[in-house]
């Protein structure tokens, strides 16, 4: 019976670890598609502040955390969320600074910075944050398109795949029989298609099938209007990506606030709507049938306001198009 138990119990340890493992594998995974905001502490001659206490916000969420300053008036929160942020800094003896409307972009390290002036906590200094002209904090090469450019930009068939041609030194990939151009894939740098690495939430989006057969570079593709904003990198990116040789895209989705929140669309393409083409109007052919609708809609809202929330998304495609159809039958004057 001792051994039975025994047993019992290495086989729940074993069960603990796999699950752990698990869990934290997923943790750092995830760690791809988050930012992280830093910065510095001092009063007014530019001594730097220890011990004080820094305090985040989420806008949208309200999820809050704190932590004090290092020895030399240093804080750090990493990995967050990509959102727009509340950042404050109080120490005894100085006025509460508060920055606002922080963007936090996928893989960015923003520095918000603050000087303390002598006061009490019960006076506050607010500060709108502004975009910084340069990231200086790492020397990944890349470009974010936000939800915004997404969806405002001429994207036919709704991919947002083809949107990371606009990146510099990004192109179409070389024409091929297998659909991929038309799905969006790309080359980097000169590099091929196939060296890219495609990630969706900090998992990976590739497709592992032969030779891509089935006509895609990602096994999943989002909404647009889902899709909160993706960063693509083409050089000097972090080890923590590994196996592209080619470039990065680094796709999120969106995610539920306080708020209720949502969109839907109908995109329609239909013949009755298109002119005819050359050939059809010079030898007076009927144009065929080609009907196409895109409809779809998102919405995202709190479970719990502060706690928990929730986000869902659907797009539907119907397509009929006329197939042409041409055969040749031996006539008599052909005959011998």
């Amino acid at each position: 019976m001792s051994k039975f138990f025994s047993l019992r119990r290495i086989s729940g340890a074993i069960s603990v670890a796999l699950l752990l493992g698990c869990v934290a594998g997923q943790q750092a995974l995830a760690q791809v598609d988050t930012g992280a905001l830093q910065g510095t502490v001092k009063d007014q001659s530019g001594a730097v502040i220890p011990n004080a206490k820094v305090t985040l916000t989420n806008e949208g969420t309200s999820f809050t955390i704190a932590t004090i300053t290092r020895d030399d008036g240093t804080y750090i929160f990493t990995p967050i969320k990509i959102g727009t942020y509340t950042v404050e800094a109080q120490a005894a003896g100085f006025q509460r600074v508060r920055h606002t409307g922080i963007s936090v972009n996928i893989q960015a390290q923003v520095v918000a910075d603050f000087t303390l002036i002598p006061g009490t906590l019960t006076q506050t200094v607010q500060v709108a944050a502004e975009a910084p002209l340069l990231q200086t904090q790492n020397g990944s090469v890349g470009q974010v398109v936000n939800s915004r450019d997404i969806n405002d930009l001429p994207l036919n068939g709704r991919n947002f795949n083809f949107l990371a041609r606009l990146t510099a030194g990004v192109t179409r990939g070389q024409y091929d029989t297998r659909g991929l151009d038309a799905n969006g894939w790309f080359t980097a740098n000169g590099t091929r298609p196939a060296q890219n690495n495609l990630l969706l939430d900090g998992i990976d989006n590739n497709s592992n099938n032969v030779d891509f057969l089935n006509g895609a570079a990602y096994v999943i593709r989002p909404p647009v209007d889902a899709v909160g904003e993706f960063k693509l990198q083409t050089n000097s990116f972090g080890a923590e990506f590994g196996r592209a040789g080619g470039a990065v895209l680094n796709a999120t989705i969106k995610s539920g606030t306080n708020s209720i929140h949502g969109s839907a669309w109908e995109f329609l393409r239909n013949d009755a709507l298109d002119a005819a083409d050359f050939f059809q109007n010079a030898f007076h052919e009927q144009k065929g049938e080609y009907r196409q609708n895109q409809f779809g809609g998102t919405a995202g809202g709190p479970f719990k306001k502060n706690k928990v929330f929730w986000f869902g998304d659907y797009e539907g495609t119907r397509i009929r198009q006329a197939t042409p159809w041409t055969a040749s039958v031996p006539h008599s004057a052909g005959s011998g």
